[in-house]
This record gives structure tokens, sequence and C-alpha cells, in this order.
């Protein structure tokens, strides 16, 4: 497994350089970003979770959580036939989840897309919003 003296992995000529703590050197698309992005979806997730869930027909649960995969910047855009296609659904089930969710105050359509206007974009919500 080694050539001229350098461990090597299948398919690789040589191992990937190490750093002096023992783990490999990845090149980091976002150097220095803090993780309070990463702290806070899950935060919301966790909440989603504990106290919203249970109250959801499957079907509203998937496309909640398909949106909230997609969310960046706060805004979810996706179209429905991908949603359904990925909820293994309908897409006349997705719309009525869609609206249902937003009744309860889950998701508020920030842009609603159309034939020649693009997929919706949605802000969603981890508990109904007190309006």
């Amino acid at each position: 497994m080694t050539r001229n003296g350098k461990p090597t992995l299948d398919g690789c000529e040589v191992l990937p350089p190490m750093d002096p703590t023992g783990t490999p050197n990845r090149a980091s698309s976002n150097p220095g970003k803090p993780k309070k992005q990463t702290r806070d979806r899950f935060r919301v997730l966790n909440t989603f979770v504990d106290f919203t869930k249970q109250s959801l027909k499957r079907n509203e649960i998937a496309v909640w959580l398909i949106l909230y995969r997609d969310t960046k910047n706060g805004i979810a855009a996706t179209s429905q036939v991908d949603m359904a296609r990925r909820a293994g659904i309908h897409r006349r089930t997705v719309c009525r989840a869609l609206k249902r969710l937003e009744k309860r105050r889950l998701l508020t359509v920030d842009f609603r897309g159309g034939l020649h206007r693009g997929m919706s974009k949605y802000r969603l919500q981890p508990l109904p919003t007190d309006e």
C-alpha cells in the first residue's frame, strides 16, 4: 500500500496533507464564518419537532421540512412539483399542505410565483406566529 514510502489510497496518488493535530487539511469554503447560523438552524428545527410537528399531518410535515432544508437567508424558493417529487406525494397535495401551513401561520408567502413569474418564495416559522 505504499509507493516510494508514501501511504496511498485506491484511486489516489498520495493522502491529503495533515496539519499538526493529525487531521487532514481541508479547504474551507467559508473560512472564519461564525457557527451561529448552524446553531440557529438547529434551534428552529428542534422547536418545530418538539412543539409543532405533533399537530400536523404527514404531508404538512414533509412540505415544511423540505422548505426548511431549502431555506437560504430566511427564504425558501422551491417549486411545488419538486416538493411533490421529494415528498412522494401529488403536486395538488403539496398545494393543500402549503395552504394549511399558511393558515396555521407556520409559513408566509413572500412572493407568489406562477407561469412566467418563477417559483413562489416562502418564509418559515417553527411555531405559529401571533398576529
